[in-house]
């Protein structure tokens, strides 16, 4: 697929910035087409990009695609060994992409318990793409929306026993800043393929997103199922609890 050229008429027939994916099914679809678990998940990975390339045509600024949840570590140790495998190749591959196309890479996550390497890929292209905007891309990788919360409770404690903070002065908004979402809005649209759940992610920023469970696997999402979810929203009235 070539690099993605942004149209700017359909940047601006749609309103959303911020479009999440839970991104569900590569192994099903992998059985399903008798080939091995890694055939499904590196499909899933190709997927990543294909989305990141047609989002820039539609000129949403923000998107965040949730590849590994702190809860995967169950699977088979080959498994995720082999996950791990093409999470160093989609980094690798990602930065040409995002060097082309003027894209910001953030993870989030506990990337602290990823294997040393990835963590270095990780650090090397959040700080060689840490000025583009055209386009910010946030992978979620060791990623758990519990765990995200303890983690930032844990950082206001801190900065509470070091006389930084009073506890008697925490507002969402402030607590908002503990979080690893702290430098995206929150998703104004949250896309589920294969299942209807939304499995521990983004629990305190997705409070009032729109919502779109696909009912196919990650591996067969297209730009014209994206074009259908924008479509959509544009129809959507959002109520933010009123």
């Amino acid at each position: 697929m070539p690099d993605a050229k942004p149209d700017a008429k359909i940047a601006k027939s749609i309103s959303l910035r911020h479009l999440a994916f839970i991104i569900d099914g590569n192994r099903r679809w992998a059985v399903q087409r008798g080939l091995s678990q890694f055939d499904g998940h590196k499909r899933g990975a190709m997927v990543v990009r294909e989305m990141t390339l047609a989002l820039l045509r539609y000129g949403v600024q923000y998107v965040t695609f949730f590849v590994f949840s702190t809860e995967n570590w169950k699977r088979s140790e080959e498994e995720v060994a082999s996950l791990m495998d093409i999470f160093r190749e989609m980094f690798d591959s990602f930065l040409d992409l995002a060097k082309k196309n003027q894209v910001r890479f953030i993870a989030i996550g506990d990337l602290t318990k990823l294997p040393q390497d990835i963590q270095e890929k990780i650090k090397i292209i959040h700080k060689e793409t840490e000025n583009f905007e055209k386009l910010i891309v946030t992978i979620a990788i060791n990623y758990g929306g519990r765990d995200e919360i303890i983690r930032a409770a844990k950082k206001f404690a801190k900065d509470v026993e070091e006389g930084k903070r009073s506890s008697d002065s925490l507002v969402e908004s402030d607590f908002a800043k503990y979080l690893d979402t702290v430098a995206v809005p929150y998703p104004d649209v949250l896309v589920r393929t294969g299942e209807k759940r939304i499995s521990n992610f983004l629990l305190w920023q997705i409070a009032y997103s729109e919502i779109f469970f696909v009912d196919k696997f990650w591996p067969d999402f297209s730009e014209e199922d994206l074009g259908r979810v924008i479509s959509e929203f544009s129809l959507r009235k959002r109520r933010y609890g009123v």
